[in-house]
């Protein structure tokens, strides 16, 4: 991991993902893979950005419309009813990164399942000299995987952090890492904090 060309993406771990006071966790909508991930990653980050590495978290985001309601895709609204105004809110408490993991270099909000879509982070990774990025966040069947397919096509080169990703079942994070393989290196976070420490 050179510091000069790597970057490592904390996707979507934010307050109202995570934590219990958070949108979801009002919700009761959680799951332990998910809930253990800030504690497995804080080593990591903290590693990571004493090595000089960029820290780039991407933070879901509801754009606010009519009347001060949040911009809910249909989609999104099937699968989380209980999302409600002031939720994931540009600059709110519940967008930001949790606690253990900030602060990060850079945010950029993200409003679709691939933080590319609609956001200046490849401008950003493009001005920052960033060539090689590293996967870690939520949940790895949606976010993650959009992402980093859209990274791969972008000719980034692509790492996922397996064990610093999850989902709401073992089962679709593994399928959705097994998937991954084609256009990403998988390795965990053990192997990642042995090449930078190396």
């Amino acid at each position: 991991m050179n510091p000069k060309t790597s970057a490592l993406i904390l996707g979507d771990l934010q307050n109202d993902f995570l934590h219990r006071g958070g949108a979801y966790g009002r919700a009761g909508q959680s799951a332990p893979a998910l809930a253990a991930l800030p504690g497995k990653l804080a080593p990591l980050v903290a590693t990571a950005r004493q090595r000089g590495i960029l820290i780039v978290a991407t933070l879901f985001t509801l754009a606010i419309g009519r009347c001060g309601e949040p911009i809910i895709s249909p989609h999104l609204k099937a699968l989380r009813p209980f999302l409600n105004k002031g939720d994931f809110a540009s600059g709110s408490w519940g967008q930001q990164i949790v606690d253990e993991l900030a602060p990060a270099d850079i945010a950029v909000e993200k409003i679709a399942y691939s933080a590319f879509h609609a956001s200046r982070l490849e401008w950003v990774l493009r001005k920052s000299g960033v060539e090689s990025l590293h996967f870690t966040g939520i949940v790895t069947n949606g976010g993650v995987a959009s992402t980093v397919r859209d990274a791969h096509v972008r000719e980034f080169e692509c790492t996922v952090i397996e064990d610093g990703c999850a989902a709401f079942s073992e089962e679709l994070h593994r399928a959705a890492i097994d998937g991954l393989r084609p256009v990403a290196k998988i390795q965990t976070i053990a192997e990642t904090m042995r090449v930078l420490l190396g």
